[in-house]
C-alpha cells in the first residue's frame, strides 16, 4: 500500500469521478484507475461500486475517515520535517555569558524571532568556563563568550567583538578623580585612563573575569585580592558598599549604573575577544545554523563596541 494510492483514492472521492481525479493528480485516467485497483487488491476489498465508480462501497465508506486522518497526519509530519530542515521550526539551546544576555542577545533574538517565529529558544547564562563546558557536554547547540577559555581543538570559534577591560569603582573614589585629572588639556594629547600601579593601594575584589589579568604585570592584584566573588550581583553589592574595586569587561558594566563608574585601564591594555562558537565535529540543526549565521551578520552590522557600552 502506497501513499500515492491513498491520495488517488481521496481524489476520486473529492472530485466525484476518475476523470476529474486524474486531472487533479496529473495522471492519465488509466494510470489512476490502475492505482486504485492495486490498492483494492492489497486491501482485498472493492472501494468503489462497479456500476458507478464514484460511489463508495460500504467498505470504502469505512476506509474513508481512516485514510483522511492518516493522510492529514502524514501531511503535518511532512510539513514539520521540511520546516525543521529549512530552519523554520524546532528548538535551539544557547549558552551565553551574562553580559551578552543583557546587552547583545536581546536585539539579536528580536531579529531572529521575526524571521523564525516558530523556533523555541532555550537561553542559559553562565560564566565563560561554564559556557564552554555546557557546549562540550552537549547541553547546548551554540555558545557565546570569551575565547580565552576556548583552548579546545574541537571548538569552532568565530570572533564578534573586542571588549576592553577596565576598572570599576564608586564615582566618589579617588581613582575616578585621577582619571578626571588625566582628561585635562595637555600639550600632547594622551589616551585617558589608569595604570595598574594606581590600583595597588585599593582593596581589590576578584571576580571570574579577573583571570584576564593573569600573565600581565596587573596579576599582582589577583594575588592580593581581599575578596573573591563569582556572582555578578554580589560583586556589585560589594562595590556599592565601598568594599573595594575590581576590573570588568566593558560589556559587563551596566549602561545606567548610578553609583559606580567604569574607567579605562591603559597599562596593561587588555580586552577579551567575544564570539560565538560551536563544536567542530557536530553538525548543528538548521534552526541553530540559521541563528549562528544571523548572529554573526547582525552583530557585525549593528553592534560596534562603542554602541554596546
Amino acid at each position: 500500500m502506497k501513499i500515492q494510492q491513498l491520495r488517488h483514492f481521496l481524489f476520486v472521492v473529492k472530485e466525484g469521478g476518475f476523470r476529474a481525479a486524474a486531472e487533479r493528480a496529473n495522471r492519465t485516467q488509466a494510470a489512476l484507475s490502475a492505482s486504485i485497483k492495486e490498492l483494492e487488491k492489497t486491501l482485498g476489498q472493492r472501494l468503489f461500486e462497479s456500476g458507478n465508480k464514484a460511489t463508495l462501497t460500504s467498505f470504502g465508506e469505512s476506509c474513508l475517515p481512516k485514510i483522511e486522518q492518516f493522510l492529514n497526519t502524514y501531511q503535518v509530519l511532512e510539513d514539520d520535517l521540511k520546516a525543521a530542515a529549512a530552519g523554520d521550526k524546532g528548538k535551539i539551546r544557547i549558552a551565553s555569558v551574562p553580559s551578552l544576555v543583557t546587552k547583545l542577545l536581546p536585539s539579536v533574538l528580536v531579529e531572529y524571532s521575526k524571521k523564525y517565529p516558530d523556533i523555541e529558544i532555550v537561553l542559559i547564562d553562565d560564566n565563560a568556563v561554564g559556557v564552554a563546558n555546557r557546549l562540550l557536554a552537549g547541553e547546548v547547540d551554540l555558545a557565546l563568550g570569551n575565547c580565552t577559555s576556548m583552548d579546545q581543538a574541537d571548538i569552532d570559534f568565530t570572533p564578534l567583538i573586542s571588549d576592553p577591560i577596565g576598572v570599576v569603582c564608586l564615582k566618589s573614589n579617588v581613582l575616578n578623580q585621577l582619571k578626571s585629572q588625566s582628561e585635562k588639556p595637555q600639550k600632547r594629547p594622551q589616551k585617558k585612563g589608569l595604570k595598574w600601579q594606581q590600583l595597588v593601594a585599593q582593596p581589590f575584589i576578584y571576580n571570574g573575569t579577573c583571570r584576564l589579568l593573569e600573565n600581565t604585570p596587573a596579576e599582582v592584584l589577583n594575588r592580593n585580592a581581599r575578596y573573591t566573588v563569582e556572582n555578578i550581583t554580589s560583586l556589585f553589592a560589594l562595590l556599592r558598599n565601598d568594599l573595594g574595586i575590581t576590573t570588568l569587561p566593558k560589556l559587563a558594566f551596566p549602561s545606567n549604573e548610578p553609583e559606580l563608574v567604569w574607567l579605562d585601564l591603559l597599562e596593561p591594555a587588555l580586552d577579551r575577544q567575544i564570539g560565538i562558537f560551536k563544536l567542530t565535529d557536530k553538525t548543528i540543526s538548521p534552526p541553530a545554523q540559521a541563528f549562528y549565521e544571523l548572529c554573526i551578520k547582525y552583530v557585525q552590522e549593528h553592534y560596534p563596541l562603542s554602541d554596546m557600552a
